[in-house]
């Protein structure tokens, strides 16, 4: 309820409107009405899900361009100690890490110390696999990029079962044993091996260790201080817990922390969607932009995004690092995680330089799933800020409605808010189980009259005021919906940070 008394009053004061859904964030397009509404409804609608699934903690980070338009925490980074979390809150990344590898590889490609065409072996003369497939080509770096290199999937360890893993020496020494799953080029086959593979060509093409290579060249020219794929003492302690899905009882065991070792490049990162959002708009750019260094040319970008290997069907495949899939005719760049009860979302939208970034901390989470309801409702809406506005008509809203905003509910406790959204008054039914999609629960009120608004169905809404002007209830067809017990409006709440 805090956060729709939140939003409903900094709705009518389009000054403060953004201010409130953004939690303090003064970027200019957050303020804008159409991208705050948006907001205000992502806002509700994730507080409910987090709610409802019992999810421990959640962060979002949204991306225009290289402007960061929204980042939020929800629930809590450590169940027992209540610590919130916030936009800064680490978690791991799982394979989200693998984007830090690619960007390195492709580094030292443009410096001319390595191609992706040369052989893996050229550069890591210990590597050897038993192949079986007679005339097939050599495993090139771009192979490895693209997880067309037919490798099995892990190394021939049983680590995500015991969580021990091995060693570079241990890596290397058991390689040998391994068998090719694929010839090379025969089809996409997903591999950490091989990722955990760029991450020694890193190391043996620049000649430093690959956790310092990523420190010095990727992570400190971008301003990302809170991202590391090496986490000490400081990183732990802002770390999320990790914890398992929720038990049928109710229970959610917390998860102790381990180490990738030799697979870290394709698993071990940690950061903030804050730090990502940083990454993410390195990928919108062709220069320098807010002191942050271009650490990879505008073409090398926009190498590593679009496909160099396309799945059956067309509608997805493999850029160099990221996957990419189209969706609802648009072509969307990607990456997911999941790790010992982390789960994270990187999305990019080329076309409408757009980028989400979700983190949570659960086996159970499902990042896409807020990620993608992100994109759908902020996207059109960032798109569209900034337009000339229309002539007067339904998309302006009244000052007059400030009276109606709020929350209200039935005897039965379901409750519904009255709301500003994209320049209209709507009421917001919340649902027990929330719905899948949040513009689900919206109903647009037309105005007819005085204190009346008619619903798309045609039935009557109206709003009856006490004597000082107050709403006392409201007759939707022929029930009634009652305001919350009132209070002062509240003040925005502070940031986290």
């Amino acid at each position: 309820m805090w956060t729709a008394l939140v939003v409903t009053w900094l709705l009518t004061n389009p000054a403060a409107a953004a201010e409130a859904a953004t939690a303090g964030s003064q970027e200019p397009l957050a303020r804008d009405p159409a991208v705050a509404g948006a907001i205000a409804l992502l806002d509700l609608w994730i507080g409910e899900q987090l709610a409802h699934r019992d999810l421990p903690g959640l962060s979002i980070a949204v991306v225009h361009d290289q402007e960061p338009v929204w980042a939020k925490g929800y629930g809590f980074a450590d169940l027992v100690a209540r610590t919130p979390a916030t936009p800064a809150t680490l978690y791991r990344l799982g394979s989200v890490t693998k984007l830090f590898t690619a960007t390195a590889v492709m580094q030292l490609r443009d410096e001319g110390r390595l191609r992706l065409d040369d052989p893996v072996a050229l550069h890591l003369p210990w590597f050897t696999v038993e192949s079986g497939f007679g005339e097939a080509p050599e495993i090139t770096i771009r192979h490895l990029l693209t997880h067309t290199s037919g490798l099995p999937r892990e190394a021939a360890f049983p680590y995500w079962t015991d969580h021990v893993f091995p060693g570079r020496e241990e890596l290397i020494a058991a390689l040998p044993g391994q068998r090719a799953v694929f010839a090379p080029e025969d089809r996409i086959k997903y591999s950490n091996l091989g990722m955990a593979l760029l991450g020694e060509v890193v190391a043996a093409a620049s000649g430093e260790p690959y956790a310092e290579y990523l420190r010095r060249h990727l992570f400190a020219p971008l301003g990302m201080s809170s991202t590391t794929v090496a986490p000490a003492a400081e990183h732990h302690r802002r770390r999320a817990t990790s914890y398992l899905r929720r038990m049928p009882d109710g229970s959610r065991e917390a998860f102790d922390y381990y180490d990738t070792g030799a697979l870290a490049p394709a698993a071990n990162g940690v950061s903030s969607v804050e730090d990502l959002a940083r990454f993410a708009m390195l990928h919108f750019r062709d220069r320098p932009a807010d002191g942050a260094a271009q650490v990879l040319a505008g073409s090398t970008l926009r190498e590593m995004q679009r496909p160099h290997r396309v799945d059956d069907d067309w509608q997805g495949g493999r850029g160099l690092g990221f996957a990419i899939r189209r969706r609802e005719g648009e072509t969307l760049v990607l990456h997911g995680g999941w790790i010992g009860g982390n789960r994270t979302l990187f999305l990019l939208a080329p076309s409408r330089k757009v980028a989400v970034i979700v983190a949570i901390n659960a086996d159970d989470g499902s990042p896409g799933e807020f990620g993608f309801r992100a994109y759908d409702l902020l996207a059109p809406a960032i798109a569209a800020a900034g337009a000339p506005p229309g002539p007067p008509g339904p998309e302006r809203p009244d000052p007059a409605w400030r009276r109606y905003l709020g929350t209200y509910t039935d005897p039965w406790h379901w409750e519904y808010e009255v709301m500003v959204l994209g320049g209209r008054l709507v009421l917001y039914e919340h649902s027990y189980p929330p719905a899948d999609d949040p513009e689900a629960g919206v109903t647009p009120l037309e105005p007819v009259a005085e204190h009346t608004f008619r619903m798309p169905d045609g039935e009557p809404v109206v709003f009856e005021l006490d004597a000082a002007g107050r709403v006392e209830r409201i007759r939707r067809r022929h029930d009634y919906l009652y305001p919350l017990p009132p209070g002062p409006p509240p003040a925005a709440p502070p940031d986290p940070r």
